[in-house]
């Protein structure tokens, strides 16, 4: 099981800020930004100058070079603004998850010695200022700039969006703070940078344990969207009408390569438009955006379609301006695909299948893909990659079609973990393959299709009992909303099958029901033996299911 990606389209050797240069010489007056809710809009143009501006004052406010700034919050301007100055700038973004608290925050802080860290004062019941003070009293004491703190020590200058606090800067002094000097500066600086250099740190989910900072370099992600986007071919059948045919609307968070890779890069590369259509995600904001800004592509995981499809005013939104998207970060039920297919006018969406350590993505599908690949697998290689399959026991190169751990090697592998050798040794060999910890299969067309986490499989008295076969199949039970299955611990059996559903609005239902509706259609064995029957599951913030939270959940439940 080996396929290698096509080599016609030559890799880009180009920094962040190289790529938007052009892109902004070609569309200035096309439309960039839109935040829906705040009601931001940028052009191409507007959005470059403020990007220099922001990238002066960072300099302004002695940052440099190889600095790591952490950007953490939800959806806002600011976010993309500073995506892109620090870029520029060769500052290092470091994605930090908005729903951390203190130890959180602390830890992350502390493993990538950021030393400037921006946030908004509030959202919802977030208060960033308090939050920070727990790990950096000395805040309320400091000059802005002047942070000297026990806990973070490499922390010094702490940006807010939307007021002065003290210590902090305010943002508006950051776009004022760069003069004709830093420019001068900045334009040198952008002369050193390579595209080799670390661009971002994000820190994966967290599906496993405390998270680790995956360090990505311009190439690694300059290529990914600049790949990522010609298989989903936004540029093809424009209109008259300038990028009116390349509006994607992105309801996912910022903080997250989905939106930071495959919306703001593949903005950066295709001169398309994101609309971010809230701060944090709603189904009916989502469905709201594409109707009233005319988005032709949006993208998702499979939880937040399944939330948009299930708004009770689904119907009232003219959603006829979509065609196509990407639907990503978790495996797809195939009844869902379908859904959305039919019901969101989407005949162009394709799933794309990634890890953060791959920038993100490595397998995706083509608009024009058939049913019945889009249904069963995470698409085709992308260019310049390579995949095999091996036995994750004995190493050993396994068949077509027969599943192993998947291992990717190319351009899109990260430069490592940050500050964490050993960590990164144990996911990249010396050949540079990076070990993704997914179950899949390679077919002899070059499709992969995923069969689950490495970790989440089941062995229950020596079968092996893969969970997305179970969910999929539950997945076609009228009354079933969402299905996960974990494995949980059984003296006799080693481990049991254990679902747990959430039912459709309004509906109820009994274990004996579903029971009996698996009962001649799976293997007596994959038939699980506890339901649970739930109204939501655990989360990261980008929206993925903790199966090992769930696991431990169902655990106690049941008092096993």
């Amino acid at each position: 099981s080996y396929v290698q990606g096509p080599l016609d389209i030559p890799l880009l050797n180009k920094t962040v800020g190289q790529c938007l240069d052009e892109t902004v010489k070609q569309f200035p007056d096309h439309e960039a930004l839109v935040f829906f809710q705040d009601g931001v809009r940028r052009t191409f143009a507007q959005f470059k100058e403020e990007v220099d501006q922001a990238a002066a004052g960072l300099l302004a406010l002695g940052l440099k070079k190889g600095d790591r700034l952490g950007m953490w919050g939800p959806n806002k301007y600011e976010w993309v603004l500073m995506q892109f100055a620090t870029a520029q700038a060769g500052i290092i973004l470091v994605s930090v998850n908005p729903a951390y608290q203190a130890s959180e925050l602390e830890f992350v802080l502390r493993k990538v010695g950021c030393k400037a860290l921006v946030f908004p004062t509030q959202f919802k019941t977030q208060k960033y200022y308090d939050i920070l003070k727990q790990s950096c009293p000395e805040i309320e004491k400091s000059s802005p700039g002047g942070i000297k703190s026990k806990r973070l020590p490499d922390l010094s200058t702490v940006i807010v969006l939307d007021s002065k606090l003290p210590g902090t800067f305010h943002m508006d002094e950051v776009m004022q703070a760069g003069d004709r000097s830093h420019v001068k500066q900045l334009r040198a600086v952008e002369r050193t940078l390579s595209c080799n250099d670390p661009i971002n740190i994000q820190f994966t989910s967290g599906t496993t344990g405390s998270p680790k900072g995956a360090t990505l370099s311009h190439r690694n992600i300059v290529n990914n969207a600049h790949l990522a986007g010609l298989r989903l071919q936004i540029t093809q059948q424009v209109g008259f009408g300038g990028n009116t045919d390349r509006r994607f609307c992105l309801p996912a968070p910022l903080y997250h390569c989905l939106a930071s890779v495959g919306g703001c890069m593949v903005m950066a590369l295709h001169g398309s438009c994101c609309i971010f259509s809230s701060p944090s995600f709603e189904g009916k904001a989502a469905l709201e955006a594409v109707s009233r800004e005319k988005c032709s592509f949006l993208l998702g995981t499979p939880t937040m379609f399944i939330d948009m499809l299930s708004q009770p005013d689904f119907d009232s939104y003219d959603l006829s301006s979509l065609r196509g998207g990407i639907i990503a970060g978790s495996p797809v039920p195939p009844e869902i695909m379908k859904t959305i297919i039919t019901k969101m006018h989407m005949p162009e969406l394709v799933v794309a299948y990634g890890t953060t350590e791959n920038s993100p993505v490595t397998f995706m599908g083509f608009p024009s893909d058939s049913m019945d690949r889009k249904i069963e697998t995470v698409g085709y290689i992308l260019p310049h990659t390579e995949a095999k399959i091996e036995d994750p026991e004995t190493g050993q190169s396994v068949p077509l079609n027969v599943p192993g751990e998947l291992q990717i090697r190319g351009y899109c592998v990260m430069l490592g973990y940050w500050n964490d050798p050993a960590k990164t040794s144990e996911v990249i060999t010396p050949e540079r393959w990076y070990k993704t910890g997914d179950l899949g299969t390679l077919d002899e067309h070059g499709y992969c299709r995923i069969i689950g986490r490495c970790k989440d499989m089941i062995i229950r008295g020596g079968e092996n009992i893969y969970p997305a076969e179970i969910e999929q199949f539950l997945h076609t039970h009228p009354k079933v909303e969402e299905v996960q299955v974990v494995g949980v611990k059984d003296s006799r059996m080693g481990e049991e099958v254990c679902a747990c559903i959430r039912l459709r609005a309004g509906q109820d239902c009994t274990e004996e029901e579903i029971k009996a509706f698996c009962k001649g259609k799976i293997s007596h064995f994959k038939i699980p033996r506890y339901f649970v029957f739930v109204s939501q599951y655990p989360l990261t913030v980008s929206g993925k299911i903790q199966k090992y939270k769930l696991r431990e959940q169902m655990e106690k439940h049941l008092q096993l």
